[in-house]
C-alpha cells in the first residue's frame, strides 16, 4: 500500500511522493539523510512533515544550510513536527532553493 512519504538526499534535494518504501524516493547513488510523512495544509499553505522513516530515520535537518525544493510547492511552508510535538520551521531554519 503506497503513503505518502519524503525524504531529504545529502545534496539537500526534497522528494515526496505516494510510494510503498521511502527508497523508492531515492534516485541511483543519492544518499539519504532520513524521511518521514507529509500532509497538505491548503488552510495555511503549510505542507506538514512529521514521523520518521523506519530505514533512515528522522531527517537530520542539521547536516542542511540549503533545501532544494520543486518549484510546484513554491508558497508553501515547509515545517516539520519532531516525535515530542517541537516545530521545526524548515522554511525559516534553512535556505530553499527551488527547481523545475
Amino acid at each position: 500500500m503506497e503513503h505518502p512519504k519524503f525524504i531529504i538526499t545529502k545534496n539537500g534535494h526534497f522528494r515526496l511522493g505516494m510510494v510503498h518504501l521511502h527508497k523508492d524516493l531515492l534516485k541511483s547513488g543519492e544518499v539519504c539523510l532520513g524521511g518521514g510523512y507529509y500532509q497538505f495544509d491548503y488552510t495555511s499553505n503549510r505542507i506538514i512533515l512529521s514521523r520518521s522513516s523506519y530505514d533512515y530515520g528522522e531527517p537530520r535537518w542539521h547536516l542542511l544550510e540549503t533545501l532544494k525544493v520543486p518549484s510546484v510547492y513554491k508558497g508553501l511552508r515547509l515545517v516539520y513536527y519532531y516525535d515530542d510535538g517541537q516545530e521545526f520551521d524548515i522554511s525559516q531554519q534553512l535556505k530553499l532553493e527551488y527547481y523545475d
